[in-house]
């Protein structure tokens, strides 16, 4: 008992050192728990021949990750994908077996040898591609969506394979194997069967799993949720999962793909989310243990005596299988950098690699020899996949993103108008939609083609260029105009546009956007006329729903905003004052934390007043800019009076 205490001590101290250091250097987690396997493996020893064991039971991981994947869909889901996962996963997996097929045929392999190796290559690994998606934020992008379609179509194509693998025995091999005896199969249902038979228990354990995930999942999780008991439930998702892997295994089928199966079934489930919760810790485990195996099982022996074998081969399964992708990905339109992440999040083989890598020396279709060449092959491939991913994010993304910044020549524009509105993003459209609304002309200028695309739609007249680009505004109208609206969200380009419009253009009124009171205050001080702060109306308006959720009167909690706004505008100028220090150079202005404490203060004694209904007469008058005598057109901030 005690030695596996301290093997469980060892693989867990060696995840807690290395993957977190892994993901400090950008290297991923993945790679983290691959360089842990090696370290307590081939490099010190502290583990050894109980490593491929605890792969095995590693791999259960996997099942958890595609139950998990399934319960993120639905039926329609997968009938939305159906041309990515047929079309695209088939011909995947079709061309990929014909080319390692080929290329093994030609290292003098023999036919049926050769086909199974074809197969084993054309599988990638789940488990690294969508863990390093998942941690990315990749996995709803245009080459997110085409890698997971690949990758369920090769969790699908398993079942084949594994039919077809004996069919492929070699007589001389299974001549070797009688004398030492062998092993006999493990338990199964299947074993024996005729061919007819063998495939009505394999559609007798699917509609198992789908029938009774959508009639007696709901019932048996509500009995356990009348219980009260969180660990019962646990114990009750853990069941499930390993309850279909286990049906799955009595057919000859794959586990994974059981527990895909019944994670579809359940995923419009009113328990989903409470699976989910529950499950995650235990996948998120045993996945970071199974890498850790892969790197811990590498033979050293045989990686010493035929290394240059082993690289030349990794590294032309990773360029076969990425030219075909490549091609794959510009066949079914899939352009730019989701290509890109296309090819390279699948070029490498599969931990499904090592499970048809054994099943085929048990099968005598694979030599012992030459499948232990072929595991260390695969288990490179999968080593070097989070360095593709690292070259994905270093080289491809970049390259891209600056391609992307090199914008295309902007619209000619033929219309003018008294206000022009920078920036067409969700803060600007609403000012757009108001005033148009009231029959007030604008123009919109905006350097993202999707938001000028988006406004085109609501019937907005806008015209793509960079609304900072001096002669852009002029040919807007900006001589001629009555008002700017800055709603950009670039803080360096907006503050730098309205100090050119201000400077040469000192009629025009100017309201900007801001992020911040800081972002508030430059431009103020660059001459913005008006400034809003993006979120401080809309924090106000939550704040005083809060207010009244806590039980107070509904007026009062307007009142307490009205009374927030005005002891912010009290402090205002004084606060501006006191930045301007620190926006000169000073790292801190202790006037400017005195009088941010002075109107903290206030707004608690303004709070804890008394509150009267507000009278008509105390509602404040408005006169509009530039009514008042003696002053110019767009330069009046408008008057509040009684």
């Amino acid at each position: 008992m005690t030695a596996y205490f301290i093997q469980a001590f060892i693989y867990l101290l060696a995840a807690v050192i290395v993957v977190p250091l892994a993901k400090r250097l950008g290297l991923g987690s993945v790679l983290g728990y691959l360089v842990a396997g090696v370290v307590i493996g081939p490099v010190t020893g502290l583990v050894g021949q109980e490593a491929s064991t605890i792969q095995h039971f590693a791999e259960f991981g996997v099942v958890m990750m595609l139950f998990l994947v399934g319960m993120e869909l639905d039926p329609r889901a997968l009938w939305a994908m159906r041309m990515r996962l047929v079309g695209l996963g088939g011909l995947q997996v079709t061309l990929t077996a014909a080319a390692g097929t080929a290329v093994a045929w030609w290292l003098g392999l023999q036919w049926q040898t050769a086909l199974t190796v074809g197969l084993i290559f054309t599988l990638s690994s789940t488990a690294i591609v969508l863990q390093t998606l998942n941690e990315k934020g990749l996995t709803k992008t245009e080459g997110g969506r085409s890698t997971f379609a690949v990758l369920l179509f090769q969790d699908i194509a398993v079942i084949p394979m594994l039919a077809l693998i004996p069919l492929l025995a070699l007589p001389e091999l299974m001549a070797e194997s009688r004398p030492a005896g062998g092993h006999g199969p493990g338990l199964s249902l299947v074993a024996g069967l005729p061919a007819w038979g063998h495939a009505l228990a394999v559609v007798g354990a699917i509609a198992v799993v789908i029938v009774g995930g959508y009639y007696l999942g709901p019932p048996l999780f509500r009995y356990v949720v009348r219980s009260r008991l969180r660990e019962v439930f646990t114990a009750t998702a853990l069941m499930l999962v390993i309850g279909i892997a286990a049906l799955m295994s009595l057919v000859n089928l794959s586990p994974a793909l059981g527990a895909f199966l019944a994670g579809v079934v359940l995923a419009n489930s009113e328990f989903r989310h409470e699976l989910e919760a529950n499950i995650e810790p235990f996948k998120g485990l045993l996945l970071g243990l199974f890498f850790i195996t892969v790197g811990a099982g590498i033979n050293v022996e045989v990686l010493l005596a035929e290394w240059d074998t082993i690289v030349a081969l990794a590294a032309a399964v990773i360029m076969v299988k990425g030219l075909i992708l490549l091609a794959l990905a510009m066949m079914f339109g899939v352009h730019g950098s989701n290509g890109w992440l296309f090819t390279l999040g699948l070029a490498q083989a599969g931990e499904f690699g090592f499970v048809l890598l054994t099943y085929s020396v048990q099968n005598n279709v694979i030599p012992t020899q030459t499948s232990q060449i072929l595991s260390l092959v695969v288990a490179l491939s999968m080593f070097l996949t989070p360095l593709l991913f690292i070259v994905y994010d270093r080289i491809v993304l970049p390259r891209y993103r600056r391609a992307k910044n090199e914008e295309p020549e902007a619209d000619t524009i033929d219309k003018q108008a008294p206000v022009i509105v920078a920036g067409a993003g969700r803060f600007g459209q609403i000012v757009c939609r108001l005033l148009r609304a009231n029959d007030i002309p604008i123009v919109v200028l905006d350097h993202e083609l999707e938001q000028i695309e988006n406004v085109r739609q609501i019937n907005i007249r806008s015209f793509f260029g960079d609304a900072s680009r001096h002669d852009l505004l002029e040919k807007a109208g900006i001589e001629q105009a009555r008002m700017l609206v800055v709603a950009i969200d670039d803080r360096d380009r907006a503050l730098l546009m309205v100090q050119y419009v201000k400077k040469y253009f000192p009629g025009v009124w100017v309201l900007a956007r801001a992020f911040d009171r800081g972002n508030g205050y430059q431009l103020r001080q660059a001459g913005a006329d008006g400034v809003v702060s993006e979120t401080y109306h809309s924090a106000l308006e939550l704040g005083g729903h809060a207010l009244t959720a806590m039980g107070v009167h509904p007026m009062r909690a307007r009142q307490m905003t009205w009374a927030f706004i005005e002891n912010e505008a009290a402090h205002d100028d004084q606060l501006f004052e006191a930045w301007k220090e620190i926006d000169g150079g000073m790292s801190f202005s202790p006037r400017y934390g005195e009088l941010f404490m002075k109107l903290e203060e206030g707004l608690s004694s303004v709070m804890e007043g008394e509150w009267d209904e507000p009278r008509r007469e105390d509602v404040p008058l408005w006169s509009p800019p530039g009514d008042h005598e003696g002053e110019g057109p767009g330069r009046n901030t408008g008057t509040l009076s009684k």
